[in-house]
């Protein structure tokens, strides 16, 4: 696991804040919070916003600057941003500047806020994703200053991202229902069968957008599609 992330599962709970709590940060674009990152996680939208603002095939955006690998503990193709070089810097980092400022990732506009889902009983653990298993991070960004204060409300409203965010969520029960099948049906099919779900999962869900339509209804044709076809080719359903 990433140091970063490893760092926010072992203090979540020093970490959590509310939607109207105070938190002081100021962006000088410094740029250290491009570099030395593993963790710049991607969701299909981001790949269609980048794609869009940089005007190439969401395809072409992966082969530049993404990689893909199966998560050791969801078993679900997981897209992150690719680092470079000896300081791991943002391979959309150009003479320090972001080159999708306006379109960047979720995770690097909401900075130094984060967001994950908790159950509401944690001996059941996550099933049905609900805008009340949303809880938020303020993570020290150790760069910037702390000249500006801001509630988390008002952070998220300033970059465009909506606190009910219906697409994190659908995205978040996505990856969820796909865990759920890909862990059971991986003890009984083969590597290779394994290779072509993840491969039709990773291009079907991350990659088949066309950046001239709109996102949402693209999204949820792709989803319905995919678990539609698990349905078909296993017997036992793709569990939702």
């Amino acid at each position: 696991m990433d140091e970063r992330l490893k760092d926010i599962v072992e203090n979540l709970e020093s970490m959590k804040i509310g939607l109207d709590e105070p938190f002081k940060f100021h962006c000088t674009m410094c740029g250290k919070c491009c570099i030395h990152r593993e963790d710049i996680l991607l969701s299909p939208k981001d790949i269609y916003n980048m794609s869009k603002e940089l005007g190439i095939k969401p395809e072409e955006l992966f082969e530049r600057y993404c990689e893909v690998y199966i998560g050791p503990d969801s078993r679900v193709p997981i897209v992150r941003l690719k680092p470079r070089g000896s300081i791991q810097r943002c391979p959309l980092l150009k003479n320090r500047r972001c080159m999708v400022h306006k379109a960047k990732p979720i995770v690097c506009a909401m900075y130094p806020i984060g967001r994950c889902l908790m159950a509401t009983n944690p001996k059941e653990g996550l099933k049905n994703i609900t805008q009340n298993q949303l809880q938020y991070i303020f993570s020290n960004p150790e760069c910037g200053d702390a000249s500006e204060t801001h509630t988390v409300r008002g952070y998220l409203e300033s970059f465009g991202i909506p606190v009910e965010d219906d697409f994190f969520l659908k995205w978040q029960q996505a990856i969820f229902d796909m865990g759920n099948f890909f862990r059971k049906i991986e003890k009984a099919v083969s590597r290779e069968t394994m290779e072509l779900v993840w491969t039709a999962a990773f291009t079907g869900m991350y990659l088949h957008y066309d950046i001239g339509q709109e996102f949402v209804p693209q999204f949820e044709s792709n989803s319905k599609s995919f678990f539609d076809m698990l349905d078909s080719v296993f017997s036992e359903g793709g569990g939702r």
